[in-house]
């Protein structure tokens, strides 16, 4: 019966019709994504009906097609926990953000509702640790859907909660949830929207190495472009001293080359470098992963590094006379194209110094 209902699902998501949200910047969105990435999947080498080689799961999934939005999208489906496989192994330092689409259980509900928790567990392996409260150590458990909410707890019990009702997620819509965790804070955003920013929510010295979906009966959801990654980029030092920025906080879907609104973040940081220092100029050079033609990987690159450009000239005010732009395609890889996190770090933009 359930793979029934999943291949029901499936079916009907890959014929509906999602709103999708403005490609254009106009929000302040301080959201700065983090420099190494420690894990990304975006499910596109999983074949459409599988369950995702690098997630586990107490309930069920499987790798879906959403129409209107390009790529694979992992659907998850049932009561329970969804992890990435064995954990990982988080710094201090780190950002975790996603896309996200949710689809009501019940027809003609137009909320749903699903969890995201950040712990430390002592035994990542063990997807049940803690049962209700994941991990032995502490973390947080947090809501999205109809409403924002939070719990933090330690080793002895609940120690914050809190919510915010109008970040509220209506089923069908597009989303993007970010997560940026500096030792004890912790902030939170919707979209563009920060809907928690949390100082001490953490124990001093907390080991995260879990991040968990949890599914109710109240909803599945499907995410794409999951990103976990290290460290707040120096963007005055790599540019201004070393003369070279590599950016991974730029983004673009698959094969286009309009910026998407949470590179906000990214963008305003270069910007005020560049003010910052008048008499600088720059070299804005796309790269993509080897998927695809390489005409057209050189083709994609060059557009996004002028789309770059123009969002620095139209919506940062910098000089268009500081600027010049270019694409490399993927003939200069710095890692191998031979799995997701790899090919992520090959799409890149760099910033390099004239």
């Amino acid at each position: 019966m359930k793979n029934i209902f999943l291949t029901l699902l499936a079916a009907l998501l890959s014929g509906m019709s999602f709103a999708q949200t403005s490609a254009s910047i106009t929000s302040k969105f301080d959201f700065i994504p983090g420099e190494k990435i420690i894990f990304y999947d975006d499910f596109t080498s999983e074949n459409i009906g599988d369950f995702p080689v690098s997630w586990n799961t107490t309930a069920s999934g499987e790798v879906v097609a959403v129409k209107d939005h390009p790529g694979n999208w992992f659907m998850m489906v049932g009561e329970g926990g969804v992890v990435v496989d064995g954990g990982l192994d988080l710094p201090d330092n780190f950002t975790v953000d996603f896309d996200v689409i949710g689809y009501p259980v019940e027809d003609g509900n137009p909320y749903f509702e699903f969890g995201f928790c950040m712990f430390s567990a002592e035994n990542p392996k063990d997807l049940n640790e803690g049962g209700a409260v994941p991990g032995l150590n502490g973390g947080i458990k947090m809501s999205f859907g109809n409403l924002a909410t939070y719990s933090a707890y330690n080793a002895e019990g609940y120690t914050l909660h809190g919510e915010k009702e109008d970040a509220v997620m209506e089923a069908g819509k597009k989303y993007r949830l970010s997560f940026w965790v500096q030792k004890t804070r912790l902030r939170v955003y919707l979209d563009q929207t920060k809907i928690f920013d949390l100082p001490k929510v953490f124990e001093p010295g907390l080991k995260i190495n879990m991040v968990r979906f949890e599914l109710w009966d109240s909803g599945n959801p499907l995410i794409a472009n999951f990103r976990v990654a290290a460290g707040l980029p120096d963007m005055r030092s790599k540019l201004i001293t070393e003369g070279k920025l590599v950016s991974y906080g730029i983004y673009f879907d698959i094969n286009k080359d309009v910026v998407k609104p949470e590179s906000y973040g990214t963008l305003k940081g270069i910007a005020e470098v560049l003010k910052e220092n008048p008499t600088v100029r720059i070299n804005i050079v796309g790269h993509t992963d080897s998927d695809g033609a390489d005409a057209a990987n050189l083709d994609l690159s060059k557009r996004r590094g002028a789309s770059v450009k123009n969002e620095l000239v139209k919506n940062f005010g910098i000089d268009a006379s500081r600027l010049e732009s270019d694409g490399l395609g993927e003939t200069k890889p710095v890692a191998p194209n031979d799995t997701p996190s790899n090919k992520a770090l090959n799409r890149r933009v760099e910033f390099i110094k004239l």
